[in-house]
């Protein structure tokens, strides 16, 4: 396939899982486009895309500082108590002299949810006052190049393991950040596997190329 410059690849999309080139057609409200490949979802059509990422993307945000600021769990072991936030114990690395170890985790279990979720609501919040077209696009290729590495799924899996050790040792009692963190992982799955970029990449070029139509006319 030969294209006569790099403005042409706007109007194609590769399959996630099977890597196929499919060119971009207009679609229904509420229907979606699928690889003719692998049947994979190429993206969708939802209208409201803005207003409903933005309420996903403001609840993520409220249960991320819940998770973060309240206990997570409470262990008694033999009448002595700790409670164990997620900072305290990304902290404990560093102060066992994890360094590394620490800052990885700090990363990827703080920094990059907490970035993911904040590009989220400026990017949904623009889209919405259709606003911000350069702000946009270098937040969605930011957005691009960090979520891969926003693991607090596979952290709440490592501490479900570590609980589970712990049952026949200790009295555990669950806080409320971990409820908010439960909820929270939920949400970050939904949203990382429905809200794909290439919708919002279509959603930003139909809002600007609107405008750009309407100041023509």
């Amino acid at each position: 396939m030969k294209l006569e410059n790099e403005d042409a690849l706007d109007h194609y999309i590769i399959c996630r899982q099977c890597h196929t080139l499919h060119e971009e057609i207009p679609i229904r409200e509420g229907t979606k486009a699928c690889c003719s490949e692998c049947g994979g979802v190429l993206y969708r059509y939802d209208s409201k895309l803005a207003e409903h990422g933005l309420a996903l993307s403001i609840s993520g945000l409220i249960l991320f500082i819940l998770a973060n600021i309240f206990p997570l769990v409470q262990i008694e072991i033999l009448g002595h108590e700790q409670f164990i936030t997620i900072p305290k114990t990304v902290l404990s690395l560093f102060e066992s002299g994890f360094y590394l170890v620490g800052l990885i985790c700090a990363f990827l279990v703080f920094i990059f949810p907490l970035m993911i979720f904040l590009i989220y609501s400026v990017l949904f919040a623009l889209l919405k006052m259709e606003k911000g077209e350069k702000i946009i696009k270098d937040l969605l290729v930011l957005l691009s190049h960090i979520m891969p590495w926003s693991m607090s799924d596979i952290f709440f899996v490592s501490i479900l393991v570590a609980l589970v050790k712990l049952i026949g040792y200790a009295q555990i009692h669950m806080g409320v950040s971990f409820w908010a963190l439960i909820g929270f992982v939920v949400l970050d799955l939904y949203v990382t596997r429905n809200l794909h970029v290439y919708e919002m990449w279509m959603l930003r070029k139909r809002i600007f190329f609107k405008e750009r139509e309407n100041d023509r006319d």
